[in-house]
């Protein structure tokens, strides 16, 4: 079982942007001394729901200050930026870590990010996939070029190379976030392993799974890459003595962040996204994970480990909003969780 912690850098009601930040290097620091497995860091654009603009920018800094821990983004999002950009900052960061870095993509949302950075609407709804092969090639091999119908551009040498110091043929470790049967398609084709997102329960993530699986299947990948794939289920964890105490700390907090953090959210076209009530939604998350004392939060990390395959979890650490109960939350996770899942 490998057990993280998914950052945010949550800027709630009445907190400045600078104390988000703090607080989700804080949190990567006391993940490592914990005995956590890695780090998993969200970004997001013009919104408070998280106030990190580059998942891979905080990753650099977080991968300095520490020695152990793998960090990975979740995710970048990879229709903002051309693929070839960020294979290189991948590449990067792969290198210098000693391979501590996982890269995770996304197709993100039909935000406002899109006309910002100019790389339109279509960015989002089509050309996504072309994004990832390019993106993945970038990763693999020693010359890219491309001929497709959004990237064109003559062949060029891969600097750095990103299976260069580390074991020959590989590069960074990749995960691709999925929400709908048509992204498991393709992170199976790819052989990606899949982030599967906190609102998801154990019955749609192994639905996810047995999905992908048959695409992979499909895709001639070979059995053992099948049986390998590290697929990762995102949650929230609280740990407290008691089950009550956990989620009355979450459900006071989580839903000003929500409504303040979700309700930002502007869409490039005007269509209309509908928001769940936060309130109804932290108490849905509160049922799903590990919320309460460290017994009932191992049993729920090994129930989901068993009912889906996935043995590695990114948890939501800072739901309580406030430093001192997070330190406090990642203390508990380490001592107290992680023994019992051994």
């Amino acid at each position: 079982m490998r057990v993280g912690a998914f950052v945010l850098a949550a800027q709630y009601p009445g907190q400045g942007q600078g104390e988000a930040l703090h607080r989700a290097v804080r949190t990567t620091e006391l993940a490592e001394e914990s005995g956590l497995d890695s780090v998993w860091l969200a970004e997001h654009h013009f919104v408070p729901y998280g106030v990190c603009p580059s998942a891979v920018t905080l990753a650099g800094v977080l991968l300095g200050r520490t020695r152990h821990i793998r960090v990975g983004t979740a995710v970048s999002v990879l229709p903002n930026v051309h693929p070839v950009a960020l294979g290189e900052q991948a590449a990067l960061l792969h290198l210098v870590s000693g391979g501590r870095f996982t890269l995770g993509v996304g197709r993100g949302g039909p935000w406002v990010d899109l006309e910002v950075f100019g790389t339109g609407l279509r960015a989002y709804e089509e050309d996504f996939p072309e994004s990832l092969a390019l993106l993945l090639r970038w990763l693999r091999e020693p010359r890219v070029g491309a001929a497709g119908e959004r990237f064109r551009f003559r062949e060029v040498p891969v600097v750095p190379r990103p299976d260069e110091l580390i074991e020959p043929g590989t590069g960074p470790e990749t995960v691709m976030a999925c929400t709908s049967p048509r992204s498991v398609r393709l992170a199976a084709e790819h052989g990606l392993p899949m982030l599967l997102g906190m609102h998801c329960g154990d019955e749609e993530k192994a639905e996810m799974v047995a999905l992908w699986r048959t695409h992979a299947r499909a895709a001639g990948r070979t059995a053992d890459e099948i049986a390998g794939a590290a697929h990762v289920s995102a949650g929230v964890a609280q740990i407290a003595d008691g089950r009550a105490e956990a989620t009355e700390t979450l459900v006071k907090a989580m839903p000003g962040w929500l409504r303040q953090g979700l309700g930002a959210h502007v869409t490039v076209d005007g269509r209309i996204r509908a928001m769940r009530d936060p309130v109804e939604y932290t108490e849905l998350l509160c049922g799903l994970h590990p919320v309460g004392p460290p017994r009932l939060a191992a049993d729920r990390l090994a129930a989901t480990a068993d009912r889906t395959g996935i043995t590695r979890f990114a948890l939501l650490v800072e739901g309580s909003g406030d430093l001192a109960t997070t330190e406090e939350n990642v203390r508990r996770l380490g001592a107290d969780v992680l023994p019992q899942l051994a």
